[in-house]
């Protein structure tokens, strides 16, 4: 039976209004705590979402409560038709961001605008070129560099992301808060988490604690300032006293957020991932196609959510990697 208070709300009381869609599972980068080295073997283009299926089921999810929509991939913006999508989603009437790897930000400018988007997330492990060409396999440094202060110029509010690898760029953690001082921008840190392929484990983990000690001792604690958290926020904020941007934690790993999320993920197949770290998906496209209603699976899908980490509900469990590799490497999740 249906939740009778909101079709959209789980078993645990949590309601569902953000939604995260990625749109491919492409992308012009090979960063190894996403995609293993050896590749994926991609989807069948007849299995993808069409623009329009995009799109159709986008205004499904809006109907129900979707108050945000973010665009993910692989990298969303290497897909063909990727402006008509954000053209016609910035049609809906909701917050409409998206996460990327800032490679070909300079060709969208204009789209992001016209579709209202104010904020994007880009994706930067290191500041360092020889490191940043080492963990995503290319060498895009210059460019991503020259688009981040292009999104800047342009008015855009900027969060970088940074997965923290231990003894790989943990070291550049102040480096990153660094570029608050000056710019109001977002550095979030975040944890290292186990997925399909990209030979996790718990070694190579730098915590919210470990990261926020390095912190205090860089710049005194008295000098970090703990930021109130909006409703449903996955990152643990802070701020610098006299710097103007914010840096921020999300600890998937070692301080879940479950308790408060509200997130749902549509893979480029058009498959309902209720957790990033679940096993259990539910087709869309399928139905959709079938020319039946999507919203029975969508309800039900949500209702059935674990109360925790897809059901890695402890840190045993966390550390399994039978567990974990059975679901989806990341880059065919969406970021």
């Amino acid at each position: 039976m249906e939740n009778s208070k909101n079709p959209m709300q789980d078993d645990h009381g949590r309601v569902h209004n953000y939604l995260r869609i990625s749109i491919t599972e492409h992308c012009n980068l090979r960063c190894t705590y996403c995609m293993p080295a050896e590749g994926i073997a991609l989807t069948p283009k007849a299995h993808l979402m069409t623009a329009e299926e995009i799109v159709t089921i986008a205004q499904t999810f809006v109907k129900l409560g979707v108050n945000k929509i973010r665009l993910t991939g692989g990298e969303p913006l290497v897909r063909k038709d990727a402006k008509k999508i954000i053209e016609e989603l910035g049609k809906l009437g909701v917050e409409l961001t998206l996460t990327t790897n800032g490679i070909l930000v300079h060709e969208f400018i204009d789209t992001f605008k016209e579709a209202g988007i104010t904020t994007l997330n880009v994706s930067i492990d290191s500041l360092k070129q020889d490191k940043f060409n080492e963990i995503t396999r290319r060498n895009y440094f210059e460019k991503v560099i020259e688009n981040i202060d292009l999104l800047e110029r342009n008015g855009f509010k900027v969060k970088l992301n940074v997965v923290v690898v231990k003894g790989f760029n943990d070291n550049e953690i102040v480096d990153f808060i660094e570029l608050t001082k000056e710019r109001n921008i977002q550095i979030r840190f975040i944890e290292f988490m186990p997925f399909d392929g990209n030979r996790w484990n718990k070694e190579k983990l730098v915590s919210y604690a470990e990261i926020l000690s390095q912190v205090n001792d860089f710049y005194g604690k008295s000098n970090v300032n703990r930021l109130q958290d909006r409703p449903n926020d996955t990152s643990k904020n802070h701020k610098i006293e006299g710097y103007q941007g914010s840096f921020s934690v999300i600890s998937s790993v070692t301080n879940p957020f479950c308790s408060t999320c509200n997130r749902i993920r549509l893979t480029a197949d058009g498959k309902l991932k209720n957790c990033l770290f679940s096993n259990t998906e539910t087709s869309l496209l399928d139905t959709l196609r079938a020319g039946e209603s999507i919203e029975p699976l969508i309800f039900q899908n949500i209702k059935f959510k674990f109360a925790m980490r897809g059901g890695m509900d402890n840190d045993a469990k966390f550390q399994d990697p039978l567990l974990f590799s059975k679901n989806r490497s990341m880059i065919k999740i969406g970021g």
